[in-house]
């Protein structure tokens, strides 16, 4: 099948769109949110109490050193005038331990409750609906998205989203409300020294400003090598055995360490940014406490500013105001991050599905099986037809089987009856209902398939017999293990029917692994069989036996079988070939042998391989 191209998403367009919407995502979680925000501001209320009882300890023993009467409203009407120094002292450190013992506690529930909200709540519902909308995508998504992309998405993308609401939202919001209180604090303490110590941080918010441009675009770069190395390392595991029976591990581990280094590289570039612009904006707070110490101090022996709770207070505050600030650096970088996985997240949530029920579709839990193609057509966006007026009916009970070269179309439009795929053109018809007004699980229930590479899960074989209908019995399951030829080798292995396959079913040969999807398909008891080629990888007498097993299966339903092999195309009732998205011949074996065309083409080469030269059946060819 062709590639398609890319699905049209309705992903934000700005950063600004981005960052609304993200607000919008956190605001389903807002009761969190808020009891997060509401741990800060107790924590950092806490922290000021702290430091001003730290302020006026230090002016209580300035006080009793030189004797120095304290100002009104410093520390009388927080101390008992009649107690002894000793005890006053140890009031003040005995609240100071308080405090920290609380600050200590709460910041173990802020911890708790952090992981909470991004852990246990947003990343596992954001995954959840992730994983959703995945399931509700059409093949046309997954054509066009590597297996690396879909992973990376799901797991790192979607972490990135939590970093928005973690690292970038509630952090913003806890420097937004501590700077805003610790510059109200400065202010009361002295005006001008506040001024004199913040002039340079409009500097800083420019420099940040600077930094976030400069630095998007390697993110950028940065996820799209990381996205490139898994799929290398993707394709490499899948394909390890081509790669070892061609020799070719040590160009493997080169091609992967390419890769890799590429990223390492780029890495490198994202580091050494960050790593000059925290120590500039550290720079620039550490020229804040330079002022403050020299202006600061002077105010100080000038009698202007106590001590205590004036220049030792503001220090903590500017430490403390010095400290969001220089989380700055860490807010942008998360921004940075955050921004380029929740785009990616959202291409998916925003993808539109292009495959769902009709307004008021019709049930129909069990189907006929009369199948008829009006006139249809198909094409991926913008891209030339790969199915080509198809007009075709299928009665109840009857087997087609459809033969045309790779590209023929012939996938394409099996896949159009279980609606993997919607018509560009024209209609297929369900006993006599258009495929898109019938509801769409009870149409795929109706359906049984077999595809030419059969997936197992890594799961019990019971288990994968009756992935479509779980609710099976242990009865119903080995009734269709008997009739597509698998009960016999399921109970050769160890633990028969509760054996636990390895991934993908690997420990399985091809032919074991196509006749389980076979029991599987039967299983349904389907009124409609898809078969893509589900012959083509097995040695003929594989094949003779699970084509004797599915003779019994294919009795009585309607079924399609994409074949290439004479055998398979004999049994069927009606013959289609197919050329670049038409159908070019139709009939029965006997009927298409007599007639040139590329079906005559086709069965003389394989007569002439199989048998050598035969006696000459009507129109010249051994049939």
């Amino acid at each position: 099948m062709p590639d398609a191209p890319s699905p049209t998403t309705s992903a934000p367009s700005s950063n600004w769109a981005l960052v609304r919407r993200l607000f919008a995502l956190a605001w389903r979680y807002r009761l969190h949110c808020l009891q997060v925000l509401g741990i800060q501001l107790v924590l950092l209320t806490m922290g000021i109490g702290g430091l001003s009882l730290t302020g006026v300890g230090i002016d209580y023993i300035k006080h009793k050193i030189d004797g120095t009467p304290p100002g009104p409203g410093k520390f009388q009407l927080l101390l008992p005038a009649d107690w002894p120094s000793w005890q006053v002292l140890g009031l003040l450190a005995g609240l100071i331990l308080i405090l920290a013992a609380g600050r200590a506690f709460l910041n173990f529930t802020y911890a708790v409750s952090v992981n909470r909200l991004v852990q246990q709540r947003l990343v596992v519902d954001l995954r959840g609906e992730v994983y959703d909308k995945l399931q509700r995508l059409s093949f046309r998504f997954f054509d066009a998205n590597t297996t690396s992309s879909i992973i990376t998405r799901v797991t790192s993308d979607v972490q990135g989203v939590r970093m928005f609401v973690d690292q970038v939202m509630i952090q913003s919001v806890i420097m937004l409300i501590s700077l805003t209180v610790y510059v109200i604090y400065m202010m009361s303490l002295s005006p001008s020294l506040t001024l004199a110590c913040l002039a340079t941080t409009p500097l800083l918010w420019v420099l940040s400003v600077w930094h976030a441009r400069r630095t998007q675009p390697e993110y950028v770069q940065n996820r799209t090598l990381v996205e490139k190395m898994l799929q290398t390392f993707v394709e490499s595991i899948q394909g390890i055995a081509v790669t070892k029976a061609f020799g070719r591990e040590a160009e493997d581990r080169a091609r992967f360490d390419a890769a890799n280094h590429a990223v390492l590289k780029q890495q490198h570039v994202i580091f050494w940014r960050v790593s000059l612009f925290a120590p500039a904006i550290g720079f620039l707070t550490r020229i804040n406490m330079m002022v403050l110490l020299g202006y600061g101090g002077w105010l100080v022996i000038q009698g202007r500013l106590p001590l205590g709770t004036g220049l030792v207070v503001f220090v903590g505050l500017l430490e403390q105001f010095s400290g969001q600030v220089n989380n700055v650096a860490t807010i942008i970088n998360s921004v940075q991050q955050s921004l380029i996985g929740a785009r990616r997240v959202f291409e998916i949530l925003d993808a539109p599905v292009e495959v769902k029920n009709a307004p008021g579709a019709l049930r129909r839990p069990r189907l006929g099986g009369d199948v008829r193609f009006e006139n249809v057509s198909f094409a991926y966006d913008g891209a030339q037809a790969v199915v080509r007026d198809v007009d075709l009916h299928v009665p109840p009970g009857s087997c087609v089987a459809i033969l045309g070269a790779t590209g023929a179309g012939k996938s394409v439009l099996m896949s159009l009856v279980p609606r993997f795929f919607d018509p560009t053109a024209g209609r297929v018809l369900l006993d006599g209902v258009d495929a898109r007004q019938l509801d769409l699980d009870d149409l795929r229930r109706n359906i049984g398939l077999v595809f030419q590479e059969s997936f197992l899960f890594s799961n019990t074989v019971a288990a994968n017999i009756a992935f479509g209908h779980p609710e099976a019995t242990a009865a119903q399951i080995e009734r269709a293990a008997r009739i597509a030829a698998a009960h016999d080798f399921i109970m050769e292995l160890p633990h028969g029917y509760a054996t636990v396959l390895g991934e993908s079913g690997n420990t399985l040969s091809g032919g074991q692994r196509q006749r389980l999807a076979s029991a599987r398909a039967v299983l349904l008891e389907p009124a409609i069989l898809l078969l893509d080629d589900p012959t083509a990888a097995i040695d003929s007498e594989t094949e003779q036996e699970i084509f004797e097993a599915l003779d019994r299966a294919i009795a009585g339903r309607t079924t399609f079988i994409v074949a290439h092999r004479l055998s398979t195309l004999r049994r069927a009732d009606t013959i289609i070939v197919m050329e670049n998205g038409r159908i070019v011949q139709r009939g029965a074996h006997a009927q298409l042998m007599r007639e040139p065309g590329p079906y005559l083409h086709v069965a003389s080469l394989q007569l002439v391989d199989s048998r050598g030269l035969q006696e000459p059946g009507p129109g010249g060819v051994a049939t």
